[in-house]
């Protein structure tokens, strides 16, 4: 039961607070000197050089990189503007403006925290202004946000696709329709609020003496770049021309000319971007050695063996697994971040799913549509503190919760939708 009991013990001190990488690595090295002495650890330089050998997570510093060009390169900025002079006339248009750069943003970027501390700065102000309801506007900027978890190039499916052991490219096709459809729903959601309620979502008057060609011309001067760069970076991809790693490559030297056409370049921008990276990038690659550890020493104390027992005799066989997994993940996600997740629970999942038959490829797109809740979930989901650190002080804590619950929802409809019916979205259950 020592793997149990260091199970146990890694999720209470992760709700407390304490760092994640040293909670995960300290707990291994107490727990597995204890279970089979120091000799355990002798194999840990070995695992450490597969991690820093691993080509496909070479992809991650390199999108992350390249969203954090764009983002100072005040694309959300002019994306947000120009999509509010062209939907801003009509209810919900703001909200719905705001949607839309967000899936924009999320294609090209894929960094939630950047996405919505943009979007905060930017659109929040003028729907307030605007007198739109605080926690629908709240809610549509923190759901936005959170689009770059499932629409590639997502970070999480670069992750679940090194976990799982399956081809990132096959992931990011496979999130393609679940992330349009639940785009299409928080849109439908906009709208049909703002038909009935009109007041929660008035129209914005025209600021502007532009007629409707020429905002409709400067809306795809603004869109045509990032869109251009998601064709290519995704395209390349999807035809088979580059690798993940490769056309990550691609997008962030493609990022670095956006700069230069944004006029927006400068070294001082540069230096910032590849140091946000290294802090972004060292957090992820300090929780995966400390997870590798952990994995380790679960392993030889045979914790494993006892969850797979348990979880291969649950009622229901394979449902009755997917069922008590997504609950878990989701559970988990309101306290413990996406990474934590990847690297501790999912590996456990994983041979059990496999056991059962199931789709791979379909269990890693439900992960990754679970774990993006996870970012809006309160009380710890990282786009609400993102959003309240940019937000004017009538904004309150509560109208930031309240205003995610009905997103929140959609988000576990459409994970409904693709448990239930994985071929509307292109999979199959086994």
């Amino acid at each position: 039961m020592i793997g149990i009991i260091m199970f146990i013990v890694a999720l209470l001190l992760l709700m407390l607070g304490f760092p994640v990488a040293f909670i995960f690595g300290g707990i291994a090295l107490i727990f597995g000197v204890v279970a089979e002495g120091w000799d355990l650890f002798a194999f840990m330089p070995f695992r450490i050089m597969s991690v820093m050998q691993n080509t496909v997570l070479m992809a991650v510093p390199l999108f992350i990189f390249m969203g954090l060009v764009l983002q100072k390169t005040r694309l959300a900025e002019q994306l947000l503007e120009s999509m509010g002079r062209l939907f801003g006339t009509v209810p919900g248009g703001l909200a719905i403006s705001t949607i839309l750069v967000g899936a924009l943003l999320a294609a090209s970027t894929g960094v939630v925290g950047a996405s919505v501390v943009a979007m905060g700065l930017i659109s929040l102000p003028v729907m307030l202004a605007h007198q739109y309801d605080k926690k629908l506007a709240c809610g549509t900027i923190c759901a936005a946000g959170t689009l770059g978890q499932i629409v590639p190039p997502s970070i999480i499916l670069i992750i679940l696709g090194d976990v799982l052991g399956l081809p990132v490219g096959d992931l990011f096709q496979a999130a393609v329709i679940p992330g349009a459809v639940l785009i299409g729903l928080y849109l439908a959601y906009i709208i049909l609020l703002a038909l009935w309620k009109p007041k929660l979502a008035p129209a914005m008057p025209r600021e502007t003496d532009d007629s409707r060609v020429q905002e409709v011309v400067k809306a795809l001067l603004a869109i045509i770049p990032p869109l251009a760069l998601i064709v290519v970076v995704l395209g390349s991809i999807f035809a088979g021309i580059a690798t993940p790693t490769e056309s990550a490559a691609l997008g962030a030297v493609g990022a670095v000319v956006l700069a230069l056409a944004y006029r927006q370049f400068s070294f001082k921008m540069l230096w910032e971007s590849s140091e946000e990276t290294v802090k972004v990038t060292a957090m992820v690659f300090a929780i995966l050695i400390g997870a590798t550890a952990f994995s380790m020493t679960f392993s030889y104390t045979g914790g494993d063996y006892i969850l797979e027992e348990f979880l291969l005799s649950l009622p229901g066989e394979k449902w009755g697994f997917l069922i008590i997994s997504m609950l878990v993940i989701l559970v988990l996600g309101f306290f413990i971040d996406f990474v934590e997740i990847s690297f501790i629970i999912v590996p456990i999942l994983a041979p059990v799913a496999e056991a059962l038959g199931i789709n791979m490829l379909w269990f890693a797109i439900l992960i990754a549509m679970n774990l993006q809740t996870s970012f809006l979930t309160p009380p710890f989901g990282f786009s609400l503190f993102y959003l309240k650190g940019v937000s004017p002080p009538q904004v309150r804590t509560t109208d930031i919760y309240r205003g995610v619950m009905p997103f929140i929802a959609i988000q576990i409809a459409v994970l409904m939708l693709i448990f239930i019916f994985p071929s509307w979205f292109g999979m199959a259950s086994s």
